[in-house]
């Protein structure tokens, strides 16, 4: 999981938690935007998209729906130019099927 160097990121709890669920932690350069860039261009298309436009009545309720928008429609529907207008799961699929071809080769 790639994060800045937020202080909750940094903390011992949060460093504890990722190697507990086997998460790799990498953390961008100090004072270069440009190594977050892809997760603030998500987190633009998540709040513009979807959490601006739906109220939710609990924490708990909007982790789940926020959840379940990216792994139903995020990941497998939207459609993302710089995937050449497929969604991220196919173009995931197309890759893999690509690299099974050269080892096959």
């Amino acid at each position: 999981m790639h994060t800045d160097r937020g202080s909750e990121y940094c903390s011992r709890k949060f460093k504890r938690a990722c190697r507990k669920l086997g998460i790799v932690q990498s953390m961008g350069r100090v004072g270069s935007c440009f190594d977050n860039a892809v997760s603030e261009a998500f987190n633009s298309v998540l709040k513009v998209e979807y959490v601006h436009r739906h109220t939710f009545r609990t924490r708990t309720e909007a982790r789940i729906k926020i959840a379940t928008w990216i792994t139903d429609f995020y990941n497998t529907r939207r459609l993302h130019s710089v995937y050449g207008f497929k969604s991220p799961i196919d173009y995931e699929r197309e890759y893999r099927a690509t690299l099974a071809e050269g080892l096959a080769a």
